[in-house]
């Protein structure tokens, strides 16, 4: 497969930072994420101007719950990149993990500066707001990903969820949560069809 085939080449070019990389991004997949942060960090110092492996090694450092190395990560991303938007939210993420809503909103509003089309920074901007408190900010924010990714199940989701918490519009809520259901939200669906969805199931 592809992971043998990077093998071979790093075999025949053991300098070539972009395989490493590459490398990195298939082992990522496969779920070897120890192997994939060792691919990233070899091709860091073979060119430690790879934006882009320092944005993949601190998102697996993110999942391994190593939320300040993820956003040491991202800083380095940044520092050598400006212009690119998924460091901003990803360090958005990481902050988001540690409570830190505020740097957390100010990260992702950084990224849809750069790329106001990438819907998952609105959602995960959302996400943040929800935290802090601002319903209404969250509910604006999940709008515009739906607007920008109509099929985004997960933005219907949390959107129902801050319309029924915020301001108890149930109506609202269960349209959301049927739309997500609909799409394919495997959790609306298994809610839809339980005891404790049967009010918005039956919801007209």
């Amino acid at each position: 497969g592809a992971i043998d085939d990077y093998n071979k080449a790093i075999e025949i070019n053991p300098q070539d930072a972009a395989t490493y990389y590459n490398r990195g991004n298939a082992k990522r997949r496969s779920g070897d994420y120890q192997g994939a942060i060792a691919d990233y960090s070899k091709a860091i110092e073979i060119n430690p101007q790879l934006a882009l492996a320092y944005n993949n090694r601190g998102l697996l450092k993110d999942d391994l719950k190593d939320h300040q190395g993820a956003i040491a990560d991202f800083n380095m991303a940044i520092e050598i990149n400006p212009q690119l938007a998924l460091p901003y939210t990803n360090r958005g993420l990481a902050k988001d993990a540690l409570g830190d809503y505020q740097g957390a909103i100010a990260d992702h509003t950084k990224a849809i500066e750069i790329n106001p089309q990438l819907s998952t920074v609105y959602y995960n901007r959302g996400l943040a707001k929800r935290k802090s408190g601002d319903d209404q900010g969250a509910i604006a924010d999940y709008s515009k990903a739906i607007e920008i990714n109509p099929q985004y199940a997960l933005a219907y989701n949390n959107r129902g969820v801050a319309k029924g918490i915020g301001f108890s519009d149930e109506k609202g809520a269960c349209d959301d949560f049927k739309k997500a259901a609909s799409l394919g939200n495997e959790y609306r669906i298994n809610w839809l069809n339980s005891e404790e969805g049967a009010w918005c199931r039956n919801m007209r």
